[in-house]
């Protein structure tokens, strides 16, 4: 494997005269008090042995316990984070209640050095955004996926 990757699907609906999409504010303690780039598209990482689309569908199921839309789904290309994964993602157009995830969970010792291990949301909660709000929220490295879906849309 050449490096990490990661796949998501950004959800993405049109309830008025501008689009919406749905992203998540990560969860745990680092995240905890921060709101501005602390939100991100579900996705997450996978191997050599999953296609980045199967890997998308299973980590929107994982990060929001809920299945997938069906589709279709349109390509939004990859990114190379700043960190150096690979970020690859699809858009679909489907709603999804925000009230109806049960988000993932991952565990991490905490706080550093503690010895303890606490179980935290992948997630901590998701919301519909306007893509110029999203864009404020999201991480950097994901901001292109908004403009790249905006495009799309007006296409």
């Amino acid at each position: 494997m050449t490096g990490r990757r990661s796949a998501g699907l950004l959800l993405h609906r049109r309830p008025g005269p501008a689009p919406e999409v749905l992203v998540g504010h990560m969860g745990g303690p680092f995240w905890a008090r921060r709101d501005q780039a602390a939100w991100s598209i579900p996705k997450g990482e996978y191997g050599d042995d999953e296609e980045p689309l199967a890997a998308a569908v299973r980590e929107f199921e994982e990060e929001l316990g809920l299945p997938a839309p069906a589709g279709p789904y349109l390509p939004l290309g990859e990114v190379r984070q700043a960190g150096g994964k690979t970020v690859t993602v699809w858009a679909v157009e489907a709603d999804l209640d925000p009230e109806a995830v049960v988000p993932g969970t991952f565990r991490m010792e905490w706080p550093r050095g503690s010895g303890r291990v606490q179980e935290f949301p992948e997630l901590d909660r998701v919301a519909w955004l306007p893509l110029d709000r999203a864009g404020e929220k999201l991480v950097a490295g994901q901001r292109v996926f908004l403009e790249r879906l905006a495009a799309l849309l007006v296409a």
